[in-house]
């Protein structure tokens, strides 16, 4: 069984999609943790966010492992742990410009490939349903409103003892939703078949109910126990 769960910056994928795997019993992979750490590298390293071919040898060769745990995916790069890293707000505001480069996407999506080959997942990220897996048993669309996704980043950075400005937020959400929908390729989009959420006037906790009963409707339609 594999669950897709796509959308915009702060509309609460990796939230929803983590309670639903729990709830499911099947792992989770947030595939934007795979193009944070790039960008981390990036960073760390004085690549030029610009630069796609050095980019995509950074990715080709770090190796990125993603282990699921009961508290979220650990994000290690040969063997550092950099689950904490990648969350800072200097690579939140790079990551989009990051992911766009196509050397980029083709490392990172075979990585994320193979991971969702070898069982059942719960995998939140931009184009998941779309392009990484399109044949997932599932497929979501999850948004809310621009204004409540910008509180609720801020509100995440504020959980991590990061404060913002709510109008830079604002401004970061508004510019990431204009880089990832405009992308040459893999641009953000709903894929064909998701059910699209809005999430503007619901909790995680509610959002989570409502997948979770998507997938008992696929379950039941399919025979699978």
């Amino acid at each position: 069984m594999i669950v897709a769960i796509d959308g915009p910056a702060g509309a609460g994928k990796s939230t929803v999609a983590r309670e639903v795997a729990r709830r499911l019993g099947v792992a989770y992979l947030d595939t934007g943790a795979m193009y944070r750490a790039v960008t981390w590298l990036a960073l760390r390293d004085g690549v030029p966010v610009g630069d796609g071919e050095a980019l995509a040898a950074l990715a080709r060769d770090n190796p990125i492992e993603i282990e699921p745990t009961e508290e979220g995916d650990r994000v290690r790069i040969a063997g550092r742990d950099v689950t904490a890293d990648i969350r800072m707000p200097e690579v939140a505001a790079e990551v989009s410009e990051v992911s766009a480069h196509p050397g980029v996407r083709e490392q990172v999506v075979a990585a994320q490939r193979a991971l969702l080959a070898s069982g059942s997942w719960v995998s939140d990220g931009r184009d998941v349903g779309s392009v990484v897996c399109p044949h997932a048993d599932l497929k979501v669309f999850l948004t809310a409103s621009l204004e409540e996704r910008a509180r609720r980043r801020r509100a995440d950075l504020r959980a991590r003892g990061v404060e913002m400005d709510a109008e830079r937020v604002l401004e970061d959400v508004r510019r990431r939703d204009r880089l990832d929908s405009t992308r040459a390729v893999s641009p953000l989009r709903v894929a064909r078949g998701a059910v699209v959420v809005d999430s503007s006037e619901m909790d995680a906790a509610e959002v989570a109910d409502l997948v979770v009963r998507l997938v008992e409707d696929v379950r039941a339609a399919s025979g699978a126990p």
